[in-house]
């Protein structure tokens, strides 16, 4: 996309939300508080995590902290930043790049779980039967 001239990708630069202030700062919010949330989760994996999908030796099922809220909280809290940045940037392309890295991160949960799943078995399936895998359940304390 950076050999095309600009004035063929008008489309993508088209505006699909209102230009708001608030929508802005909402969007930096989210971006903030998603990597917050991305940075705990990584801090909290520690050794075991890794830029591709791979086991450690001697890899432990994590279930604490962020992963006792989601299965896969670095993706959830990209996502949210992303979804911070679709808000702020408010255009056709940027809900096209949002799209996008949606479904690639969707792919990569789908590869992550197989390898999860072979190597831990049961547990594993446990888990995934009491936290969901991206977006956090909010249950009432009653």
């Amino acid at each position: 996309m950076l050999l095309v001239p600009s004035h063929r990708l008008a489309l993508l630069l088209r505006p699909i939300l209102p230009h708001n202030t608030w929508i802005g700062w909402l969007g930096a919010a989210l971006v903030a508080g998603g990597l917050c949330f991305t940075g705990w989760a990584r801090i909290h994996l520690g050794r075991y995590w890794s830029g591709i999908v791979a086991l450690k030796a001697e890899h432990a099922l994590i279930r604490s902290g962020p992963y006792a809220l989601v299965r896969h909280p670095i993706y959830t809290g990209l996502l949210l930043a992303l979804a911070g940045t679709l808000l702020a940037r408010g255009t056709l392309g940027a809900l096209l790049g949002f799209s996008l890295l949606v479904l690639g991160v969707l792919l990569k949960i789908r590869q992550e779980e197989q390898l999860l799943v072979g190597h831990f078995g049961a547990a594993y399936r446990d888990y995934q039967a009491l936290v969901p895998a991206v977006v956090p359940r909010f249950r009432s304390s009653s």
